[in-house]
Parts: C-alpha cells; structure tokens; sequence
C-alpha cells in the first residue's frame, strides 16, 4: 500500500457486515475476505452480532465502495447549509463553511481504502485542507494531545492522536475520485487517514475537537483498536 502526497491546483445504531468482491443490489451475504488479518474475526462477529437491521444500504457497483451508517438516518448538508467547527485546546475556536474550505490550500492524498468488512478499493484520491494547517491556525494549545472527531450524522465519533492527526497524508477531504465528495460516501466533508483502516476516516465530520487525551470512538468502544493502522503502515516503535 502506497500513498502520494502532493499539492493540487485546481434512530439506531446500524451494525458492520462483512461484504467482500462486487455485490448486487439487495443481496446481503456474510462473507470473510482471506486477506484479512486474523485479529478483526472476533471484532466483526461481534459487530455484526449487535446489527438488529442487516445492511444499512448497499449500492450497486458504487466503484466498490459499500455504504452504511450507524444512525437511522443522516440529514444531507450542501454549501448553505454545511459548518465545520474546531475548539477545544484551541487558541482561536472557529467554523468553516464549505466554501471558505474549498478556498484554502489543498493537498492531495492517494492511497488504498481498506475497509475491515473485507472490501479494499485501491489508489483512491483524496483532495482537501491537510489537518495539520487547520489545527495550526486554530492555534493548538500545548497541553494539547490528541484530535477527537464528531460527525452530523450525530452518532459517529473518531479520535487520532496529535502526532497522527499532523501527519501530510490525513485531510479533511472535500473531493473524492477527483468529484465533490457525495452525501453516500460521507460528504459534503469527511476525514481521510490514508495510513488507516476506513473506519477512522469519519464520514460526515461537523466537528473536531482537541483534548488532553485520547477519547474512543464509536468503534473502538465495540473493541476496535483505537490506533487502526493498516499492514506495514505503523510508525517504526509505534
């Protein structure tokens, strides 16, 4: 798995299934993809085990991408109505409209999107404002540790470490596939972690937040491992 990055001018909580290879719309099957590492088995048997619904939704050949959501339902924000907002351990707490987003430096990402439902998509672009630059202009404090993320769908939650949250290959992304990033696929803005498995890169992001110290997000609280690095990604000593 490699990544690119470079400067570009231009109701109810809802389980994880386990989906691997293309699947028609309306079929909802179980299976496990053998490239998986063994260690996420007992977590997805588990998650799925708490999926009272089955599939959230599933499109047809959606360039491999599978669509779910842990809230019964997500409102669909646009450029009116879209506000992004950063506090906590900050100097300068402030908002971000979409367009002001859009308006600022953007920095490309390409990398492999591994999902931990067994389904990877590679070579995936990213296009957005690097977090880094936004923590920086709000002014990070220096009892400052980490970044904790929260999403308009209100449910979703995510975290990174302050080091994780610097790193050039995490945005807030305002395009994917080279196309304003669609409500389906988490927009009008979500997080990218490139050097993470999917479920860090929160869909949805209305909110980020820095703290003293690292809160658990949505999945981590089921078990999942608060730092999800992909194979052969993890910092060496990390």
């Amino acid at each position: 798995m490699t990544d690119q990055v470079e400067p570009d001018d231009a109701g109810r909580p809802i389980g994880r299934r386990i989906v691997l290879g293309t699947i028609a719309a309306g079929l909802a099957g179980l299976f496990v993809a053998p490239t998986l590492q063994e260690k996420w088995s007992d977590l997805l048997g588990a998650a799925s085990q708490r999926d009272p619904t089955g599939l959230s939704g599933l499109l047809p050949n959606p360039g491999g991408f599978r669509y779910f959501s842990v809230a019964g339902s997500v409102p669909e924000k646009d450029a009116s109505t879209y506000k992004l907002t950063i506090d906590g351990l900050v100097a300068k707490p402030t908002s971000y409209t979409l367009p002001q987003l859009t308006e600022l430096p953007q920095s490309r990402v390409t990398h492999d999107v591994v999902c931990t439902d067994g389904w990877q998509v590679d070579q995936v672009p990213f296009v957005g404002v690097r977090l880094s630059e936004l923590l920086d202009a709000a002014g990070v404090q220096p009892d400052a540790k980490a970044v904790r993320f929260t999403c308009f769908d209100g449910v979703y939650s995510e975290s990174l470490t302050m080091e994780q949250a610097r790193r050039p290959d995490v945005l807030v992304a305002v395009q994917m596939l080279d196309q304003p990033i669609p409500h389906i696929s988490g927009g009008p803005v979500r997080l990218f972690v490139g050097p993470m498995y999917f479920y860090k890169s929160a869909k949805w992001l209305s909110g980020i937040t820095v703290t003293d110290e690292v809160v658990p997000g949505y999945w981590e609280k089921y078990g999942y491992p608060v730092d999800g690095w992909l194979p052969g990604e993890e910092p060496a000593g990390a």
